[in-house]
């Protein structure tokens, strides 16, 4: 039996994947999956196996249900509330022994399981499979800006909760019968109550990282450490400095619409035209280098929050649209524009998914 086992599926859930297992107080005994389906790891894969804090690192060729052509008849409304349900148990159990063939790893012979989004496949897997595991939030306070199992399961709530518990059905972040907790960073940010929520802010993990901690992190997520300098220290003679989070907003039109309108409106600080950082969303493919080709431009390669590891990094201003930043310490002012912002680019129920869950 092996100790611990975390499945990944962006590079911000290695980065809090380390945080836990340096809090742990782990001496070997953990293992890292990385899933293969939203997110290119890229050579961090390989550095992952070398950087001494995890023994094993497994890849995972983690497919959607749209891969299976047989899952489609039982996704389609019927009309009929009871129908509907019969045909949602039939997809979450054949969903999840269709995803077995790919799954790299024996969960079972694990003590404890973390799963990042279990919302994915590798959710309905492991309830296929009755593996208890403990559920960690997506993003950094995300069910606050997004309750995805109440938005997925609006109408019946309380029934489809109920049926997650007693194991008929799948919903995730808490609520299926085999998720043992769900681990989150503050409960009382939460607009909606679940019984298996458990806290443990994010800032206990990092107020605690040593030196050498932070610089495992640091050669973990960044294959060049001194080109990354360079280009995040060459704006300095600039009086003022602006780090912009780059996100897959809407379509690449309508983004680098609203990516020009976040630089002409906040690109000015003091009078003063502000020298401007862009870093790039992992899955977003808009080529802002060409794009905006006075800005620096940072990979996705790793997670925002590497840069507060590094000396004397220091910005003006930091300007997100839904990245909550709170967890960034190398900036003065913090603007977090949110759903006011997008409803300028884009139908408001696209985005406002909270205010259309009603039980």
């Amino acid at each position: 039996m092996y100790d611990r086992i975390y499945v990944c599926h962006t590079f911000y859930h290695v980065y809090v994947a380390c945080l836990k297992e340096f809090y742990i107080g782990g001496n070997g005994g953990a293992s890292l999956v990385l899933s293969k389906m939203s997110n290119k790891f890229g050579s961090m894969v390989e550095r992952a196996k070398t950087c001494g804090i995890f023994d094993e690192v497994f890849e995972y060729d983690e497919k959607e249900d749209t891969f299976f052509p047989e899952l489609k008849k039982y996704k389609t409304d019927s009309g009929n509330i009871a129908v509907n349900m019969l045909r949602r148990m039939k997809f979450c159990k054949l969903f999840g022994k269709l995803q077995e063939q790919y799954v790299p790893v024996d969960f079972s012979k694990y003590k404890d399981i973390y799963v990042f989004c279990d919302s994915d496949p590798i959710g309905y897997y492991l309830s296929y499979k009755k593996i208890k595991y403990h559920a960690v939030e997506d993003g950094l306070d995300c069910i606050r800006y997004y309750d995805t199992a109440r938005y997925d399961n609006r109408g019946h709530f309380k029934i489809k909760a109920w049926m997650a518990k007693m194991g008929f059905i799948f919903i995730q972040n808490g609520y299926g019968k085999y998720c043992i907790d769900m681990e989150v960073n503050n409960i009382s940010v939460l607009p909606y109550p679940c019984d298996k929520y458990v806290e443990l802010p994010r800032k206990t993990l990092t107020d605690r990282l040593t030196s050498e901690e932070k610089e495992k992190m640091l050669k973990l997520f960044v294959e060049d450490i001194d080109g990354l300098n360079r280009k995040l220290f060459s704006q300095r003679e600039s009086d003022k400095t602006i780090l912009v989070l780059s996100e897959p907003l809407c379509d690449l039109t309508v983004r680098e619409k609203i990516f020009s309108d976040i630089i002409e409106q906040y690109g000015q600080i003091d009078g003063k035209k502000a020298a401007v950082i862009i870093k790039q969303h992992p899955r977003d493919l808009l080529d802002y280098k060409n794009i905006f080709k006075e800005a620096v431009v940072l990979d996705g390669s790793f997670p925002m929050e590497m840069l507060n590891f590094i000396d004397g990094l220091k910005f003006d201003r930091l300007v997100s649209v839904y990245t909550v930043v709170d967890s960034i310490k190398f900036v003065d002012e913090k603007i977090y524009l949110g759903d006011d912002f997008m409803d300028l680019y884009e139908a408001p129920e696209i985005h406002r998914q909270n205010e259309a869950i009603t039980d």
